[in-house]
């Protein structure tokens, strides 16, 4: 698994691993946290494994995070020995890791809202002899101020927000590192505190995946459903997104559709996932399309991603556009990305997207992505830079984009 990551890191030109979370991953046994799988689906360097689900609701409840997500917060973290670290999310792994980081002067806690998720990552720690990760359930919103405070807080499970309570058990000098929900992306954050009382600045943006975190500060956006046959379905997510009448946008899903196409191209392992968090920055009327494999198989629409493509409300709310992609003519590594319209303006919409992806492409496809700053929820406007404002429960979250030809 290491060896697999080092090369593919290798490949990409990324930083090697920091020797010491190289080491920490070599020595403590992912197999011991997913009893019964397979070896070789243990150690994928892809793969979480989702160890609780909640079959109602069709949501995943907790998992066994990637060991490539968890080896990149394990090094944005640079953890020391003898810190003093709050894990918030418990699945064991993570924190076996952590404890072997930080030595025996270091303190290791991992809470999480729920008893059984506790119980089994007490389990599994104690199974490869770890009996000194301080467990404990709780929301994780509120921290765990009995021992704090904390050179470090790694979050691992998908928070919309900030709470009070990880800045003020955090030391002044601290990091947290958090899985943060940014207008339906999610992007794993490394935040250290910024000049100004109460802010924050984000000094390395990752992508990653989580399960929601529960308890206090939970969200769910709006999702209208546009199509809803069972194994067909197709809806949109509309978090910080406009006002919409679903109707209307069902009755657009119906229409026939208009394709455009960017004239931008993007090669088999070339990252474009600053193309998402740019069109989320620009777009007013933004939201993300969903569809099932069926809906997908009937052509009804060809997203690039099942679970959250980038779309747009068109500017009547009657119709959307959403991206796409085709494999150029003639080249078997190189795929061009188009905007699919639906509505009674299906065009205007998808040559909106279609531009908007061409910006991305002409000004900030090659640059180092948005500054991201979080400050207090009341900070008045006039004191907050220029960019995509992203309002919350206790943060003004702003993405600043600078033009890099």
């Amino acid at each position: 698994m290491v060896d697999a990551m080092a090369a593919e890191r290798a490949r990409l030109g990324a930083q090697p691993l920091p020797r010491a979370v190289e080491e920490a991953l070599r020595a403590v046994p992912r197999e011991a946290f997913l009893p019964g799988l397979p070896l070789t689906e243990a150690y994928d360097p892809h793969q979480a494994v989702v160890t609780k689900r909640d079959d109602e609701r069709g949501v995943a409840l907790s998992s066994v995070s990637a060991p490539t997500i968890v080896a990149t917060m394990l090094e944005r973290a640079d953890l020391r020995p003898g810190h003093r670290v709050l894990e918030v999310g418990s699945g064991g792994y993570n924190a076996a890791l952590i404890r072997r980081l930080v030595g025996v002067d270091g303190q290791v806690v991992s809470i999480d809202i729920d008893p059984e998720v506790v119980a089994r990552a007490e389990r599994c720690l104690k199974s490869i002899g770890v009996d000194d990760v301080h467990l404990a359930v709780g929301d994780g919103a509120h921290g765990f101020a009995a021992r704090a405070p904390f050179d470090r807080i790694i979050v691992t499970a998908g928070a919309w927000d900030l709470p009070p309570a990880w800045e003020q058990q955090l030391t002044e000098d601290g990091v947290l590192v958090v899985p943060m929900r940014i207008r339906g992306l999610t992007r794993c954050l490394t935040l250290r505190r910024a000049p100004e009382e109460g802010c924050w600045e984000a000094v390395a943006v990752d992508m990653c995946g989580f399960v929601r975190m529960r308890g206090r500060d939970e969200h769910w956006e709006a999702m209208p459903c546009l199509h809803d046959e069972d194994g067909c379905q197709v809806a949109l997510r509309l978090e910080d997104g406009p006002e919409v009448e679903e109707k209307a946008l069902r009755e657009a899903l119906a229409c026939e559709p208009v394709t455009v196409w960017s004239n931008v191209e993007v090669g088999a392992e070339e990252p474009t996932d600053s193309q998402d968090l740019y069109l989320a920055s620009v777009a007013d009327r933004w939201a993300q399309l969903t569809a099932e494999r069926g809906a997908i198989k009937a052509g009804l629409v060809s997203p690039i991603s099942r679970l959250g493509t980038p779309a747009l409300i068109s500017a009547e709310g009657t119709g959307f556009a959403y991206r796409t992609l085709r494999r150029c003519p003639g080249r078997a590594d190189r795929w061009e990305f188009g905007a699919v319209g639906h509505g009674p303006h299906a065009r205007a919409t998808a040559e909106h997207l279609a531009h908007l992806i061409g910006e991305w492409d002409r000004d900030h496809r090659r640059g180092p992505g948005p500054r991201i700053t979080l400050f207090p929820a009341t900070t008045p406007d006039d004191r907050l830079p220029g960019g995509r404002v992203v309002d919350k429960r206790h943060t003004r979250t702003v993405l600043t984009w600078t033009i890099t030809p």
